[in-house]
């Protein structure tokens, strides 16, 4: 349909021109921000606090004419400040939390390396666009699996121990006590280290059906010096019955084939007065609700990882990443489960809990 120029609102069409502007800026950010990270350049300008170019490059032994340009990228990005007077960058408080320290609640570098690799991979699910076919975990291009768990690790990192266990019924106490988990998709083992260092006195079991990410798994939980936690490759299917007190999924239901036959199957896995952590994507549930910043970036990954995953495997349900909570539990109750609720959430996390 021809475009009927007389009702054409010029100032309409500079706005959106100007959010493209944006969007593709912080495209071809991607590949700087993923530069930074790799050669230390914001740990040195944190560091440092204010640097020139010149003491920049010299700092990372890096090549002063292609430091200038990355900074004044950066800085044109707003993702550092620059004084024009004295000719120097500089990583302000703000600036640091996302880019200087690693284990603030909002440290975003991990994204970066998520959004290079659904680029990478975005040719192949597009064919897939057309059969319908899934695109396999381990078949995405680059290491999607570890751009997953460093973009990840600040939210465990801050808020499992501190927030989200503790929104659960009785779970701390038995976790104290001595209790028997299983951390089902558990990837790289982010998640199931971080709560075995927490409860010496509980046993950890981490399963995930990628092969590569167990042995990353299995190298995390070594460098953390601890033995109470252990990593078998598993679907969420096959897990072994163990009468677990405690079982968590953190951030993988929605890219199950079959999270209803999962979550089945998980509960004849568990001890009666077990508990079910279900950690999903924040959504509504409705698509208004979702068209938003937290929204935008779920969608567009979902788009590219989560669903073709999901198609790839038995069943395909393909939840997608902004599911939301009412279908989510629709799921849940559909395995058996007793009781579902909403213990707690994040702007970027909703945290259920269910009953066997």
């Amino acid at each position: 349909m021809p475009v009927d120029m007389n009702a054409l609102n010029e100032d309409k069409l500079h706005e959106f021109v100007g959010k493209l502007l944006g969007d593709l800026g912080g495209a071809f950010s991607v590949p700087l921000v993923r530069i930074g990270e790799k050669l230390g350049l914001y740990d040195a300008l944190f560091e440092a606090g204010t640097a020139s170019v010149a003491e920049l490059a010299q700092t990372t032994g890096t090549n002063e004419r292609y430091i200038h340009e990355w900074a004044c990228a950066q800085a044109a990005s707003g993702y550092l400040d620059y004084d024009a007077a004295a000719e120097t960058f500089t990583m302000t408080p703000e600036q640091a939390m996302v880019f200087g320290i690693a284990d603030s609640p909002v440290a975003l570098s991990g994204a970066f390396e998520a959004a290079a690799a659904a680029i990478a991979g975005g040719d192949k699910v597009g064919d897939a666009f057309k059969t319908g076919e899934g695109v396999g975990w381990g078949d995405q291009a680059t290491c999607l699996f570890c751009a997953t768990a460093k973009f990840f690790r600040p939210g465990y990192t801050n808020h499992i121990v501190q927030e989200w266990l503790p929104a659960l019924d009785g779970v701390v106490e038995k976790l104290q006590s001595g209790a028997k988990v299983a951390d089902v998709g558990c990837g790289h083992g982010i998640s199931t280290v971080i709560m075995a260092e927490a409860f010496p006195n509980s046993s950890f079991v981490g399963f995930d059906f990628h092969p590569d990410s167990i042995h990353h798994a299995r190298q995390n939980a070594e460098e953390a010096g601890i033995n109470n936690v252990s990593f078998e490759t598993a679907l969420a299917k096959e897990v072994p019955a163990g009468n677990y007190d405690f079982v968590a999924l953190f951030d993988c239901l929605h890219d199950m084939g079959d999270p209803e036959g999962a979550l089945k199957h998980l509960r004849s896995t568990m001890a009666s007065d077990g508990s079910l952590m279900i950690v999903e994507p924040m959504a509504g549930d409705a698509v208004s609700d979702n068209l938003n910043p937290v929204g935008r970036l779920y969608y567009s990954a979902s788009t590219v990882i989560c669903v073709p995953t999901s198609l790839a495997q038995e069943v395909g349900l393909a939840l997608g990443a902004q599911a939301g909570e009412k279908r989510l539990s629709e799921v849940i109750n559909g395995a058996g489960f007793s009781s579902t609720k909403r213990a707690t959430e994040t702007p970027f996390n909703m945290i259920l809990e269910a009953r066997p």
